[in-house]
């Protein structure tokens, strides 16, 4: 039998139409839209299915996310497919939390709108930057980055990919230091804030406020967390990670590393988007590795995992 683990992206993954089929098809699937709906300041419904200018914003992209990957969560337990164990990369980790039964659905929902909104005007506009370094590997960055004013690293993603964040210009003068040091390339990225950096204290101690509102049991099934890459065996340690999760690095290739080492052979990535598996195929090629953002792939993944 396969030792599966479900795995939910970040932000950047996310799609117009992510999940609509589901909504369209599915009664658990169309519960937690419509019940995330009803608890927002918004449609939420609109924003995912929708062609629009706010899903590209961090304070509708978070929560947008979490409604779309637990209600496919939802539709593939009903069907009888289960995780042994769960992750996910930076706001994905709240899905993994909800899927481990840690946390319930609306209240990831209502506290990723918070953490969006926190997020998002943590720092002025146009402060902060991130970038992907290629082909250089964890410790290289580190070693490189270690005596740069205003860098860090936001992201352990794969063998070969770090993500560097931190203040703007700080991170785009470390391009040519990161270069000279060994790096392929250096890219910058499209996003609205220096995530994960120092620079989102202030968001990390708003969200430590509302967390203390939320209720947060002990997961019932093993969660690996993004700040150490261990599991988290009680609520009041999720709660406390989730505080420091904003401003530390996402040890997204160390998480899978530990979730390998405990036996899980197979994964399947929740949500829109192909980015973890990816991440994967450069980590460890001899795992199984599926996806499902649609329909026809829960259909045919389900028919597969649960036949064995």
């Amino acid at each position: 039998m396969s030792r599966i683990a479900f795995l939910y992206p970040g932000q950047g993954a996310q799609e117009v139409g992510m999940a609509g089929d589901f909504y369209e098809k599915s009664e658990e699937a169309k519960a937690v839209f419509d019940q995330a709906s009803s608890i927002l300041d918004f449609d939420v419904r609109e924003i995912c299915f929708q062609k629009n200018d706010l899903l590209d914003k961090t304070e509708y992209t978070q929560v947008a996310m979490v409604t779309a990957c637990l209600a496919i969560t939802r539709e593939l337990e009903k069907r009888g497919l289960y995780p042994e164990m769960t992750a996910g990369l930076s706001l994905g980790e709240y899905c993994a939390i909800a899927a481990a039964g840690s946390m319930s659905d609306m209240d990831a929902v209502r506290t990723v709108r918070a953490r969006g909104i926190f997020m998002e005007h943590a720092a002025p506009e146009g402060t902060g930057a991130m970038a992907a370094v290629l082909g250089m590997d964890g410790e290289a960055v580190e070693r490189t980055v270690h005596d740069l004013q205003g860098v860090f690293i936001a992201n352990y993603n794969c063998p070969g990919q770090i993500v560097i964040t931190g203040e703007k210009e700080a991170v785009e003068q470390s391009a040519a230091v990161l270069k000279e040091a060994g790096a392929r390339r250096v890219l910058p990225l499209k996003v609205s804030g220096p995530f994960h950096s120092p620079m989102m204290k202030p968001a990390g101690e708003k969200l430590e406020e509302v967390l203390k509102k939320v209720s947060v049991k002990d997961p019932d099934i093993p969660y690996v967390t993004n700040v150490t890459a261990e599991v988290v065996k009680s609520g009041e340690a999720i709660k406390e990670l989730l505080v420091r999760q904003v401003s530390s690095s996402v040890r997204w290739e160390q998480s899978m590393r530990a979730m390998i080492a405990q036996g899980i052979d197979t994964f399947v990535e929740i949500g829109p988007g192909k980015t973890l598996s990816g991440f994967m195929k450069k980590t460890d090629k001899n795992v199984n590795m599926y996806r499902i953002s649609t329909w026809e792939e829960a259909e045919t993944v389900c028919g597969e995992l649960l036949k064995q």
